[in-house]
């Protein structure tokens, strides 16, 4: 007797177990391939994980109901990649295996995109109101092409909500074949300096093998003019490409920059993308069509089948780690996708991780220098401005507003860096000492007056500002400390007559709010910026020549072993936004510690220096990048009951060779009334590592724990605290 064919399926369920079904005779299947299966009484979307597998015993499996496609979703060296994910950050396969998807597929929609409608002028004469520029220009461009698409003209800037008006209006009409916009015109290769034709000349020169390379270029020195040269000269016709970005907010101006080199191959991948959006470049991208994807994070894990060079842009960037759920890191995983691939990758930043410039003084990755701006520009002038005793307005001590005063005077622009959004960190009683906090998590709430709200960054929290002190009803009731708000109040009071351009996550909330930003100062308009981090990353002000940093001593002395790396490399990426035009550039960093060996190292702008001094520091206490680690974090309705579940894990954890700290609270211990705690393991021997943390996994899967108790791994943790 011929006994039943049987498959092992994943499940988007948050499940360390796959589940097996008998496959009808009719179905041939694939590994990667959809199938929708049985799971109790809903029909649920499952993947191929192996065929012909044994059939449990005494079990009666039910049968795969049908495939949504004859072909694999998931290609095998993407199918490879996510297996090796999983078992590396000890995340459920078929999570893992989901995320490759886009939220349409996940939810069982056909692998197809929807027909796209094509839009005609009517025959009638458009009459518009004159105010009506949008719907003129909308007009305008169905005019121009006839049988344009929907998709073509939301791309170009037009909402289907315009698109349907004019229909209404009886002024289109919709048509039966859709055109594409026109194919662009792209620009042959860039051209390069001297400083770049030299590090050009030590890229990789095969793109069919694996290599991978740090390209350490200080701010300013033309990186991405490198990246395009590269791919000018070394992709084929056919092949595919990959560009990860840290940010949303940076993908529009990387995004217009490519486009001018490759016209439509270049497609996009982010989280504000719709779901038809996602669709679409995920389909061309598992086609095989010759697209070079500029995305974020999670654009790493698609399912490239011509893949042929990976480009990790500030690689650096602690957003390249995924913070929830499938803890991977976009950066490592595109080194690995790249060894699977057997193509180069690329990683590029101004201020290289401690991690990449280890394995660079190792030999695993080639180091390429471009320590030159492009053009005529030069670094900024560096210094350290000691604010100790001296008076402030906000934060911002006469000496800096002083230079602002001058910058302006020359028609400049000049930015004002403030590591803080809102307007106060703090609203505090000054006759009973009364701090507003947070009701759910151990930390003050931030004071927001233009909203006249108290917020928590941390859980979201809000409630309304009270004018009177909530304990004692005094009326000494006052903001504390600085953010954004507060800064650009007191900018706009000192300058009145220069727009004050605000730049952080409350100002950026809208679609397109940044884009109409970063339009407007790069008209060159005498203006001046504040901003959180969301300045630092990657921005081209040819006109911005003085940075402010209004307080440069937070990473000082914080209890997270990477914050003097991350305070240092914020610091020099928002000092390379000034002169990066033909006018000279300087950066004013307020300090209280003005002595401090990596502030005064820091203005000598020599961050190779800086990050072997950090390194040897690493070395010395025999932290990351010289030991593995990984945290096990738990979370309960108490602490005691976090506490507890670490203890039991303890013993299980303890093995030659493993280090252990802890359990102890979180920094924030307490976060959206949710108590925190960590278990962080070390040990000399990745490998070793991951058996012990795949042994409590085990352990925890099994364990009937309280309904209130979660637990995760986070393994390489950027945030330690």
């Amino acid at each position: 007797m011929t006994r039943p064919a049987i498959a092992r399926i994943a499940l988007n369920r948050p499940l360390r177990r796959l589940f097996d079904y008998l496959i009808p005779d009719s179905l041939e299947l694939a590994p990667g391939q959809r199938v929708t299966v049985p799971f109790g009484r809903q029909t649920l979307t499952g993947l191929v994980v192996e065929i012909g597998v044994e059939p449990p015993p005494g079990v009666n499996l039910k049968a795969i109901k049908g495939t949504l496609e004859a072909w694999p979703a998931l290609p095998d060296n993407t199918f490879n990649l996510l297996t090796w994910a999983s078992d590396y950050y000890q995340h459920p396969l078929g999570e893992c295996l989901f995320t490759a998807l886009p939220p349409a597929l996940r939810r069982g929609r056909p692998a197809q995109e929807k027909a796209d409608e094509s839009w005609h002028p009517a025959a009638t004469e458009a009459v518009l109101p004159a105010n009506a520029h949008r719907q003129v220009d909308l007009f305008n461009a169905i005019k121009e092409s006839p049988g344009i698409s929907s998709s073509a003209l939301v791309k170009s800037g037009f909402s289907r909500a315009q698109i349907r008006n004019l229909q209404q209006k009886d002024l289109i009409t919709e048509g039966a074949k859709a055109i594409t916009a026109p194919a662009t015109k792209d620009l042959p290769a860039p051209t390069l300096s001297a400083a770049q034709q030299a590090a050009s000349a030590q890229m990789p020169e095969h793109t069919h093998e694996f290599s991978a390379t740090l390209l350490y270029g200080i701010t300013g020195s033309g990186k991405t003019e490198l990246y395009l040269h590269y791919l000018k000269t070394h992709l084929n016709a056919n092949e595919q490409a990959l560009v990860l970005v840290p940010e949303i907010n940076l993908t529009p101006q990387t995004l217009a920059r490519f486009r001018r080199y490759f016209g439509n191959r270049i497609q996009v991948w982010h989280s504000a993308l719709n779901d038809g959006e996602r669709l679409s470049t995920w389909l061309k991208i598992r086609n095989g069509e010759p697209v070079i994807l500029i995305g974020t994070r999670s654009a790493v894990l698609l399912p490239f089948s011509h893949l042929r060079t990976i480009i990790v842009d500030e690689e650096h960037d602690s957003s390249y780690k995924q913070g929830e759920g499938f803890r991977y890191s976009g950066r490592d995983v595109a080194v690995y996708r790249a060894h699977l691939n057997r193509c180069p990758v690329i990683l590029g930043s101004a201020t290289p991780s401690l991690e990449s410039w280890h394995n660079a003084q190792q030999g695993k990755y080639q180091l390429i220098r471009l320590e030159e701006r492009a053009g005529n520009a030069k670094p900024p002038q560096l210094e350290l401005l000691d604010i100790r005793s001296r008076p402030l307005e906000a934060g911002l001590s006469r000496p800096t507003l002083n230079s602002i005063k001058e910058t302006l005077a020359r028609g400049e622009q000049a930015l004002v860096f403030v590591n803080r959004r809102g307007f106060a960190p703090v609203m505090m009683c000054f006759d009973c000492g009364h701090l507003e906090e947070c009701p759910r998590c151990d930390t003050r709430l931030t004071y927001h007056r233009r909203d006249h709200a108290m917020r928590c960054h941390h859980c979201d929290f809000q409630m309304a500002a009270s004018h009177t002190c909530p304990k004692c009803q005094s009326e000494n009731y006052k903001p504390v400390g600085q953010g954004t708000e507060r800064t650009e109040d007191t900018l706009a009071e000192q300058f009145p007559d220069t727009p004050i351009v605000r730049v952080d996550r409350d100002s950026t909330q809208r679609k397109g709010s940044i884009q109409a930003i970063l339009k407007r100062v790069n008209t060159g308009e005498s203006c001046i910026l504040v901003g959180t981090q969301m300045l630092a990353k990657g921005h081209d002000f040819p006109n911005v020549t003085l940075v402010c940093v209004v307080n440069a001593d937070g990473g000082l002395f914080s209890v997270d072993f990477r914050a003097p790396e991350q305070m240092i490399q914020t610091l020099l990426q928002v000092s390379g936004r000034a002169g990066r035009g033909d006018k000279p550039g300087k950066v004013l960093i307020q300090t209280c510690h003005s002595d401090h060996p990596l502030l005064t190292n820091l203005c000598r702008g020599n961050y190779a220096a800086i990050a072997d001094q950090l390194l040897a520091e690493r070395e010395t206490g025999t932290l990351p990048p010289y030991r593995a680690m990984a945290i096990v974090r738990a979370e309960a309705d108490t602490m005691q009951n976090s506490l507890q579940l670490l203890d039991t894990l303890k013993p299980m954890a303890q093995s030659p060779g493993i280090e252990i700290w802890g359990p102890l609270p979180a920094v924030i211990a307490r976060k959206a009334d949710r108590h925190r705690a960590q278990l962080i393991l070390c040990s000399d021997s990745r490998g070793h590592l991951n058996r012990v943390l795949t042994q409590l996994c085990q352990y925890l899967d099994q364990a009937r724990l309280p309904s209130s108790t979660r637990w995760v791994v986070d393994v390489d943790p950027q945030e330690t605290g």
